[in-house]
């Protein structure tokens, strides 16, 4: 099992395995929920997932639809602010945010997501693939299995 928790620890969790994707998001709404230039978060089939502690401790805010539903959901522990996995949700897929993690997923980062929005302050020299959103709707049209999309 993958353990993980927020910062201040009341809100745990574990899953079987990370299937991935495990993207690196430049969104603008990722970069201002996460704090950083991206948001790293692994895909997990949500049947793997279990939430251990602090049910009661995660709060969410969903943002306003920009173009097409769904709209933005993030979920974030009350106590801490850590942002956590939503547990709650119906999709056979779900996000988990890496910096939570206590144990090795067991994957490597596979791409950078929404590479147009990238702040200038943070220029990207690995060699993971840049995605743009044009590109990313056309792979998670695909039904590519290491979309995140069922």
């Amino acid at each position: 099992m993958i353990r993980g928790s927020c910062l201040c620890g009341a809100v745990q969790f574990q899953f079987a395995r990370a299937t991935g994707p495990f993207e690196l998001c430049h969104c603008s709404r990722c970069r201002k929920a996460s704090g950083s230039a991206f948001a790293a978060a692994l895909g997990v089939l949500r049947k793997d997932f279990e939430l251990l502690e602090g049910s009661d401790l995660i709060a969410s805010y969903e943002a306003p639809i920009l173009r097409n539903p769904p709209a933005y959901r993030v979920c974030f522990c009350r106590r801490c602010g850590s942002p956590v996995p939503d547990p709650f949700g119906a999709s056979l897929f779900m996000e988990v945010p890496a910096g939570l993690l206590d144990d090795d997923p067991q994957l490597q980062p596979d791409k950078h997501i929404f590479v147009e929005l990238n702040p200038r302050w943070f220029p990207i020299h690995d060699g993971l693939p840049q995605i743009d959103r044009q590109a990313l709707i056309a792979l998670r049209r695909q039904g590519n299995p290491n979309d995140g999309v069922a």
